[in-house]
């Protein structure tokens, strides 16, 4: 966690203590004591974090809590968007794709590896699809 504290501590003073805290709503005095990885009698809350991480566009204090956890945090791409109607239709036909597949699959009572495959690479065509219409609604 130490690691976690020290990128909180840069992040802070990469963003200049004075402007992000006032953003937060905070004295600079109160920012630095309490993202100061030496000092433990002060320390950050949730939302602080969250603000800090907000106003500074600086994501390493989250990818090191990430990484101490055991996880890796990993920047999604947005897709662009499309006309709405394009795109709850090409959801539709995503969707009905899998439908289909699984549909096939399971005519004979049991589902093959290879039809396995196939059924998820059509479910992760399904989730692009609705990332797409996502950006659709926002943009509309």
């Amino acid at each position: 966690m130490e690691q976690v504290h020290r990128a909180i501590h840069e992040a802070v003073l990469e963003a200049g203590p004075k402007q992000l805290a006032h953003l937060m709503g905070m004295s600079h005095t109160a920012l630095l004591n309490r993202s100061n990885p030496n000092d433990d009698s002060h320390r950050l809350n949730l939302e602080q974090f969250l603000q800090i991480l907000v106003h500074s566009k600086n994501v390493e204090p989250l990818e090191h809590l990430a990484n101490t956890l055991g996880y890796a945090l990993v920047p999604q791409a947005r897709p662009a968007s499309k006309n709405l109607i394009e795109a709850l239709v090409h959801l539709a036909a995503e969707y009905g794709d899998v439908s289909r597949l699984v549909h096939d699959a399971l005519a004979d009572g049991r589902v093959s590896p290879f039809e396995k495959a196939n059924i998820q690479k059509e479910i992760g065509h399904v989730r692009q699809s609705l990332l797409v219409l996502e950006e659709s609604v926002k943009a509309a």
